[in-house]
């Protein structure tokens, strides 16, 4: 049983309670808090935290100015963050609408994912190397090159930890990585922050969930950032960040075709500063972009899905100079 208050107060994080207006057949399914994918029926009453969206190849979204009772707003991520959808994408329909039926109380108070958060840093703590995987763009295989790179080296004895520094908030790319092996995957979401869209503080909440792994005795984070490096979640502000910058010792990128390796790679060195360990993702799928990345742009290159060993091999090289 929960309290629910009809007078909800528009915040991000706020806990709300909706009730399902409609059934998909796509986008149709929501995380438990056990990670679990449960599907969306009319009618389920569902418990969701407000927070914005600005998704390439998905829904933008962000937190209504105000919110009453009654009013429907829209499931804008498998993660059960909800906001009012002001874009759609044709590859996924329309979102998931919801009807507003209050905002969850705890002693009078509003519940917000922020209460018994990680606290945020102003300074970077952590002792262990760092790996930080960067994409060009969503769906560029950024999970994928994390959690092999996990796997690799967990088997060849390191004590590995994930993170997740931008995005919106969602369990599924943590627990892939504590699948894989890493001994405890953190999020911005466990900073209490649904998500990383336009939120001017996010150099503070990333050295927060990694000074947090930190208290695991790690050898080595691999964090992953959403998104790409040009995007709306602030995946800039942590690459200019001079803490992070200076703590990170491989940056992987993962890259959807050829054009966007070429450009991933000018824009970390020429205007970042930033030197590419080694390039994955689609552009890496055979040897015709793997010929490229080595010989035109003089980058490593290793594909997660065939050559993960390889891209360990590169990872474990460059990290810890072996």
């Amino acid at each position: 049983e929960i309290e629910i208050n009809r007078i909800v107060e528009s915040k991000p994080g706020n806990v709300l309670v909706v009730r399902a207006l409609e059934e998909k057949r796509i986008y149709d399914v929501m995380e438990l808090v056990t990670g679990r994918m449960a599907h969306v029926s009319k009618g389920d009453v569902i418990a969701g935290a407000l927070g914005s969206r600005a998704a390439l190849r998905g829904f933008v979204g962000r937190v209504p100015e105000s919110i009453r009772a009654g009013e429907t707003i829209h499931l804008l991520n498998l993660g059960g963050v909800l906001g009012e959808c002001v874009s759609e994408n044709q590859d996924v329909g329309h979102p998931l609408a919801v009807e507003v039926l209050g905002m969850a109380m705890r002693d009078g108070e509003p519940v917000n994912i922020k209460d018994r958060a990680l606290p945020t840093a102003e300074s970077l703590s952590l002792r262990a190397k760092l790996v930080l995987v960067n994409g060009t763009c969503m769906d560029s295989g950024k999970t994928r090159a994390a959690t092999e790179i996990i796997f690799h080296l967990t088997q060849r004895g390191y004590r590995v930890g994930a993170a997740k520094l931008t995005g919106v908030a969602a369990l599924r790319d943590t627990l892939n990585m504590c699948d894989h092996g890493a001994v405890e995957g953190l999020s911005f979401l466990d900073c209490g922050v649904p998500s990383t869209a336009g939120i001017d503080n996010l150099p503070e909440v990333a050295k927060g969930v990694l000074n947090a792994l930190d208290a695991h005795d790690l050898d080595v984070v691999v964090a992953e950032t959403g998104d790409g490096i040009i995007g709306s979640y602030g995946v800039r502000a942590l690459l200019t960040d001079e803490d992070l910058r200076a703590a990170a010792r491989c940056h992987v990128l993962t890259a959807n075709d050829l054009v966007a390796a070429w450009g991933g790679k000018r824009m970390m060195e020429e205007e970042l500063g930033l030197r590419v360990g080694v390039v994955a993702g689609p552009a890496t799928d055979n040897e015709v972009g793997m010929r490229y990345v080595r010989e035109e742009l003089g980058l490593p290159a290793a594909n997660a899905r065939t050559t993960g060993a390889l891209l360990a091999d590169l990872v474990e090289e460059q990290t810890f100079r072996r």
